[in-house]
């Protein structure tokens, strides 16, 4: 059954054999893996994953897209599909749900499928990797979903999470301090996770093309050390301190700090005074929202 693309949801879907390969290396999926997979797609890497994992479940927004992956994972027991927007569903009751009624909201597949009573019902664990393509307009609340913030982890973290992302995104995920992509997403993500550019995708890997180039990047969640003894202030910090990159530093944090206050802070550190925020590592970030 032919799908076409759809610009509503973003749509573009990766084809290129080798970077599809490149993904599943770097999710690393053994026999005893649960794999959330974000916005399978037509199932290009759902095939991939299937094989290996004890569990996949793939969340998909399109419902023409649904009814394609139902069809083509029907005899497959530990494939669930859960129809909706990611952002908008708790996956424990949406996973229950489905495996209660597999049709879902569809009211038919190509094969009907028989709902299982309660009694043989797969017993809910949450997925400890995950693996997406996600539509570029959302990739914030997706990080944000999957990692949380700095004030407030994710309480359950992931093993590992590995994102198809805008090339530039992953460029400012996975940048070092001093460059010109290190900025507030970088501060944020590399807090609450050790982050990787696995590799960069041309925008000819998918189909339709996209405008722009992408990245595949690689997330392990793990908690910084030493961690901030007042993260919301971090957040803050960071929120204001990138406000103007330009600037340097104490000027951007004059609505905070006092600006001979904050030049004395600085020297304390070893941070020279007239620093633009993107010279700051994310230990000097937590060091500096300590004082």
């Amino acid at each position: 059954m032919a799908v076409r693309a759809k610009k509503r949801f973003g749509q573009h879907w990766l084809r290129d054999e080798q970077i599809l390969n490149h993904i599943v290396a770097a999710a690393a999926v053994s026999e005893g893996d649960r794999i959330l997979e974000i916005g399978p797609g037509t199932g290009l890497l759902t095939r991939r994953l299937v094989p290996y994992a004890k569990q996949v479940i793939a969340v998909e927004i399109d419902r023409n897209l649904c009814r394609k992956l139902r069809d083509e994972f029907k005899g497959c027991s530990h494939f669930h599909l859960i129809e909706g927007d990611y952002l908008s569903l708790d996956l424990e009751q949406a996973f229950a749900a489905q495996c209660a009624d597999p049709i879902g909201p569809l009211g038919q597949t190509a094969s009907p499928v028989q709902p299982m009573p309660s009694s043989v019902l797969p017993e809910w664990t949450p997925p400890n990797k995950v693996v997406a393509n996600i539509p570029y307009y959302i990739t914030g609340p997706i990080l944000e979903n999957l990692l949380g913030r700095i004030s407030q982890p994710n309480p359950h973290p992931f093993e590992s999470i590995v994102l198809l992302v805008q090339k530039e995104v992953g460029d400012r995920i996975c940048a070092t301090a001093g460059t010109k992509a290190f900025g507030a997403l970088s501060v944020r993500v590399q807090y609450l996770a050790d982050c990787e550019l696995v590799c960069p995708v041309p925008a000819k890997a998918f189909s339709p093309p996209p405008k722009i180039d992408s990245a595949v990047v690689k997330l392990k969640p793990r908690p910084f050390v030493p961690p901030a003894h007042h993260p919301k202030r971090l957040e803050t910090l960071v929120k204001v301190g990138f406000a103007t990159k330009r600037k340097m530093l104490r000027n951007n944090l004059k609505s905070l700090v006092d600006r001979d206050r904050l030049t004395t802070l600085l020297e304390t550190l070893g941070i020279n005074p007239q620093a633009r925020p993107e010279e700051l590592d994310v230990q000097q970030w937590v060091a500096l929202s300590d004082k």
